[in-house]
């Protein structure tokens, strides 16, 4: 079951169209889609919302921190509503997928992420679920802070913000703990193309048609 949905991202508009808060993004359709708004609630050191999804109440947070100090706004809110570890989801940008892809986990390293990292830190544990939304990789290490704190090509986003629509049609298994559930609708890929329907070969015009 999860209680805590926890997008990651750098607060402010010089950061709002970059790789990095592709987290925030997922947060920001999920409150639209359930007509919620998230305030800046400073005992969590983020944006904060509180509403019912399907019947359960559920927190919906996007850190004000800095990615880097993630962590630090994640725990203060776990800890006042005694929410573990097990009940979190954090949504992150992830350059091993490619945009349009999302794979969903329990568990693991931190793989460099700082926003990760301290979150591992802050709670004392990974044991926390994630929700990795792909943003593809420059191809070289020296490249990539700049390349996630750049804004994606519009063929980019648009896959990113596919991957987040079909995503958030698994929110109410995720909140209700039906994890195998939404792993499958959550790791289906983009639906194939219809096969091309097979014409039949006209036929050959009859005499004194024309």
């Amino acid at each position: 079951m999860i209680k805590l949905l926890v997008g990651l991202g750098n607060p402010g508009p010089d950061y709002e169209a970059t790789r990095h808060n592709a987290g925030f993004w997922w947060i920001d359709a999920l409150a639209a889609q359930l007509g919620t708004q998230l305030v800046i609630e400073r005992a969590y050191f983020g944006r904060v919302a509180r509403t019912m999804l399907d019947g359960q109440t559920v927190w919906l947070l996007q850190p004000q921190t800095f990615m880097n100090k993630s962590g630090q706004s994640v725990a203060a809110l776990a800890r006042f509503y005694k929410i573990d570890a097990a009940e979190i989801l954090v949504i992150h940008d992830e350059l091993d997928l490619p945009p349009g892809e999302c794979k969903l986990k329990q568990g693991g390293s931190h793989a460099g992420h700082n926003g990760l990292r301290d979150i591992h830190g802050q709670l004392g544990t990974a044991d926390y679920w994630r929700l990795r939304l792909g943003i593809g990789h420059p191809g070289h290490k020296a490249e990539v802070v700049n390349w996630v704190l750049k804004k994606p090509s519009a063929d980019d986003r648009a896959a990113i913000d596919t991957a987040i629509e079909r995503s958030l049609k698994a929110v109410v298994d995720l909140v209700h703990g039906r994890m195998d559930r939404a792993t499958a609708h959550i790791h289906t890929s983009k639906p194939p193309r219809p096969k091309p329907e097979r014409k039949e070969p006209a036929s050959p015009p009859q005499p004194g048609s024309s």
